[in-house]
């Protein structure tokens, strides 16, 4: 079955664990842009080879098979960002996802995808997510944009504040990975709701109630 963790009031306390300069900056009738930044302790390849291989440091929360080691990603064009959802049974059948295909990809400097993560997937609005690599002293900085636009069926301000809270864990997952530069770290203090109840059973969702949970 399918797992979703992200309710509005686990990402308003998400907030804890966000990195430097995190926003929606800019909303409409039929769209959001969200964007983030972090600085991280490597350098531009080192950044981008931890960024091509997402099932290192993507949240397993935010996964449809509740296992981030089970995503992968094509970088170069036509490429996918995908996930194998494992079957289950006596005689399994393997399923997956594709959460986004890969537009530009430029090794060191930028990465460039389209799709609808989560569940914007069930709805016909995309999104373009934009990565920038951006060699700096003493590391790198990442520069994180998703812009969000179509037809949604949610309540712009609540599915917007949802979305850059979900986004702004996978940073802060990438950033963790390869280490925090100079202060970053300290924006990250505390635990995010999947870190305190890892231990917890997981609770099972269809892709409707993973929607209405973002929606209420």
């Amino acid at each position: 079955m399918l797992r979703f963790h992200a309710t509005l009031a686990a990402i308003g306390l998400a907030t804890l664990a966000v990195p430097a300069s995190a926003e929606v900056v800019a909303t409409s009738d039929s769209g959001f842009v969200t964007k983030a930044s972090a600085r991280v302790a490597a350098t531009p390849r080192e950044a981008w080879l931890a960024l091509i291989k997402p099932s290192d440091w993507w949240n397993d929360a935010h996964t449809w098979s509740a296992d981030a080691s089970n995503m992968t990603l094509v970088p170069s064009a036509g490429g996918c960002f995908c996930e194998k959802i494992p079957g289950e049974g006596d005689i399994p059948l393997d399923g997956s996802a594709q959460h986004a295909i890969v537009v530009q990809a430029v090794p060191d400097r930028a990465l460039r995808l389209r799709g609808g993560l989560g569940p914007l997937q069930a709805v016909p609005a995309t999104g373009v997510l934009t990565v920038t690599l951006s060699e700096i002293d003493g590391g790198t900085r990442i520069d994180w944009e998703y812009n969000v636009g179509g037809p949604m069926g949610f309540e712009i301000g609540q599915i917007s504040k949802a979305v850059d809270g979900v986004m702004n864990q996978q940073l802060s997952g990438l950033r963790d990975h390869l280490g925090s530069l100079d202060g970053d770290e300290a924006e990250a203090a505390g635990e995010t709701p999947e870190q305190e109840d890892e231990d917890q059973p997981a609770e099972e969702a269809s892709v409707g109630d993973q929607i209405d949970a973002l929606a209420d």
